[in-house]
């Protein structure tokens, strides 16, 4: 097996590319054509059967994080709707109505949760006898031209025993960020971005809105292992599509048992109303990768349906894991001993003596020692490569989890050293370096510009340049192709006419 080293320089191991790319867990659809949104049919989100019909429910991702801006604040990022493709319109990407998106708290290690933010969201329409999502440039999130918007409701409820104690309203009717329409939509998006959030009582800050989906991977596997001849690789299969985000960032000490204990488990929960009129949880996610390539398809809808208390019903799932033998069984690379002990040790208690609480109970959360400050250069492989504010301690934006844990269940912790990985190592977009450090979404418009047209928003005023493609030429100047546009559009005229002359003569003859 040809070394593959950690920068990403000189991957081609087979072994290397499709197993990274197996990790994934786009196992359920056919072949991923290109990389540009729209052509793509799988994603490593749409991990369970039920849930893949209903994208507005789909927790795609959960990432939890010290802020490195703000160490004395803990940041809880979760995402909805996977594949957003920028230009969806005419109904862009709104959070769904009759669903409760749940951030859980598990702050002392017994697989139940202690705290829960919960989300809800209102739409507003202005104008419901138009088809537009905005009648006008937006400028802000309050102008009349946004014709579609959403606004949410944060609700803090404490639990004992999974039964609810309190509960507050900490938030009422924040604005959503909006689906980024294109430049001549909303020509300044990044100020709408910054209006969307909004200061919580008691030092904390709540974003929810668009965002490039910060997930980066190479999922492009499905075409008999990159094309049979690994001419392919090493590209971000989620370039360019967006998602829903909520993001919520709350000094830490308002999350953590105590000072003495500073682990916190975190997960994200779907609920949608039933026919009944009863919430019913349809999506679960807390580390990543999981009810992709871990749980089989019997057991995937039951997962997000379950509480990590009853996480001991897919632990064979873990100790005897279907991923490694597969990869044995395809290129021969041998699969670690069974039980994999090691396995629940990492992603279902979390290390000991790192991010691992006392008198834990194994489950299916997201594990941060949140007294473990961050550092000014993360690692992309967090504790792996000896960076302990990264992942698993937690999963920050710009961790490559994908790249550590197939290292991890390719026995690396039992002393089968490799560098496997997908050669994709950072997101395509820079992340930002403050709340909510989201990068923006990708916006609507991106197609070449019409010839004699700036990149601004003065394209309304040039609509006669505008018939000219860009990298067009015809000889023509302006005068003559606007001339001879105006005389095509008035043959096309008479041709009507003459068209609807003869269909009423052809009504009248008696055959």
């Amino acid at each position: 097996m040809t070394p593959i080293s950690r920068s990403g320089a000189g991957r081609r191991s087979v072994a290397t590319l499709i197993c990274a790319s197996l990790a994934a867990g786009g196992l359920t659809a056919a072949t991923v054509a290109a990389l540009e949104p729209g052509a793509a049919s799988a994603s490593s989100h749409r991990e369970a059967p039920l849930i893949s019909g209903d994208p507005q429910y789909d927790n795609t991702d959960v990432y939890a994080f010290v802020s490195p801006d703000k160490p004395d604040t803990t940041t809880l990022i979760a995402n909805w709707i996977p594949f957003e493709d920028p230009a969806g319109g005419p109904n862009f990407f709104t959070f769904a109505e009759d669903a409760q998106y749940d951030l859980h708290i598990d702050n002392n290690g017994d697989a139940q949760g202690d705290l829960l933010f919960r989300y809800t969201f209102k739409t507003h329409v202005k104008n419901d006898k138009t088809f537009l999502y905005n009648t006008g440039p937006v400028e802000s999130l309050d102008d009349p031209d946004l014709n579609v918007t959403q606004t949410y409701d944060i609700e803090l409820i404490k639990l004992k025993n999974q039964r609810e104690v309190a509960k507050t309203k900490v938030a009422d009717d924040v604005p959503v960020a909006p689906s980024n329409v294109g430049k001549a939509s909303m020509p300044d998006y990044n100020k709408l971005r910054k209006e969307a959030i909004h200061e919580l009582p008691g030092g904390s800050t709540t974003f929810a809105g668009q965002a490039d989906d910060p997930f980066f991977l190479d999922l492009r596997v499905f075409d008999l292992l990159y094309g049979g001849n690994l001419s392919e690789v090493g590209r971000d299969t989620l370039k360019g599509y967006n998602v829903n985000s909520v993001a919520l960032q709350v000094p830490t000490d308002m999350i953590t048992e105590s000072k003495d204990q500073p682990i916190v488990g975190i997960w994200s929960t779907t609920q949608r109303k039933n026919a009944q009129g009863y919430f019913a949880q349809v999506s679960r996610l807390g580390m990543p990768l999981v009810n992709e390539v871990v749980n089989p398809i019997k057991d995937k809808d039951k997962f997000n349906a379950s509480a990590p208390s009853e996480d001991g019903q897919f632990l064979q799932n873990v100790t005897n894991p279907e991923l490694p033998k597969l990869i044995e069984a395809i290129y021969k690379i041998d699969a670690p001993d069974e039980p994999r002990n090691e396995l629940v040790d990492v992603f279902l208690k979390g290390v000991e003596g790192l991010n691992q609480p006392p008198h834990v109970q194994a489950a299916e959360e997201l594990r941060l020692n949140t007294s473990i400050k961050p550092t000014h250069d993360p690692k992309r492989l967090g504790v792996l490569d000896g960076d302990n504010a990264g992942f698993p301690n937690g999963r920050r934006l710009s961790d490559d989890v994908l790249d550590a844990a197939l290292q991890v269940v390719e026995g690396e912790l039992l002393g089968a050293k490799n560098d496997l990985g997908d050669a994709v190592d950072k997101n395509d977009k820079k992340f930002g370096k403050s709340f909510p450090y989201l990068a923006n979404p990708t916006a609507g418009s991106r197609g070449k510009l019409a010839k004699g047209t700036s990149g601004g928003n003065d394209v309304r005023n040039q609509l006669g340049d505008a018939l000219q493609p860009a990298g067009s030429s015809t000889g023509m100047d302006d005068t003559t192709l606007v001339a001879a546009s105006a005389g095509a559009g008035a043959a096309g005229i008479a041709l009507i006419g003459a068209g609807l002359m003869w269909w009423r003569r052809m009504r009248t003859r008696a055959y």
